[in-house]
């Protein structure tokens, strides 16, 4: 499956270089524009990343999102900034599918446990960024990737099943907005490992064979970001490629 996802910045759609606000690129597009285009090419889910929200969550851009989240069509999963109960439901009551949930994930695992016990499964998302050390240790850094968590990642995830964890999104921040490929081996590790989880590939996806190269892994999902935004390939040539859309 493939995942549009959009940036969102004062309304506007951006892209980040590895998580950096200083190193921001704008698309002329408007975010409702990119959403009936990803929409009428067969996307039946997209992922939006609220940056404003994401710095602070009383800035978050609730009118911007209010239109795109109720979609007929497609699925949709919301981050930027979650940072307490409150945040998740009025993202919820607001019309997201999924909200998705990073650094908290990380710092208060107790916390998000209990929210996908009460919202179940299929409302939240967990947004992990993982570095791989030289070990082959998959660490999560948060904050914008600047703090070492100190936590690996398969540590993380075994009490987050137990919870009712059904989809994950994962990033190696190395790739993430280079165009330089997935790094296939993590996925194929992490399918093969929690065959239960949905995993959704995010980061580095720069041409169609980047996309074919993450079939055979296990991934359910594939966050297609700055590829479609720069025209390296169209949506509809991705989701031919792929088994079953």
């Amino acid at each position: 499956m493939m995942i549009p996802a959009i940036d969102l910045i004062d309304g506007k759609v951006v892209r980040l270089y590895q998580g950096d606000y200083q190193q921001k690129t704008n698309y002329q597009d408007s975010a409702k524009q990119r959403q009936d285009l990803y929409a009428n090419a067969g996307a039946t889910v997209m992922h939006f990343v609220d940056l404003d929200g994401a710095k602070n969550s009383n800035e978050r851009q609730l009118d911007l999102l209010s239109t795109l989240v109720k979609h007929p069509t497609m699925t949709i999963q919301v981050g930027g900034g979650v940072r307490n109960k409150k945040d998740v439901e009025q993202l919820l009551e607001l019309g997201a599918d999924r909200v998705v949930i990073g650094s908290l994930a990380i710092k208060h695992p107790e916390l998000v446990r209990q929210w996908l016990i009460e919202f179940g499964g299929e409302k939240i998302v967990l947004a992990l960024d993982v570095k791989i050390d030289q070990d082959g240790n998959k660490t999560l850094p948060t904050h914008g990737w600047i703090e070492d968590s100190g936590v690996n990642l398969e540590s993380l995830l075994d009490d987050y099943i137990a919870a009712g964890l059904i989809h994950v999104l994962c990033t190696d921040i190395s790739k993430d907005g280079t165009l330089s490929g997935s790094n296939v081996q993590m996925y194929s590790e992490l399918c093969a490992n929690y065959p239960q989880i949905q995993w959704q590939a995010s980061g580095g996806i720069g041409c169609l064979d980047d996309i074919k190269a993450l079939i055979p892994t296990g991934v359910s999902g594939v966050i297609l970001g700055r590829s479609l935004l720069e025209g390296k390939f169209t949506l509809e040539e991705a989701i031919a490629c792929w088994p079953n859309g």
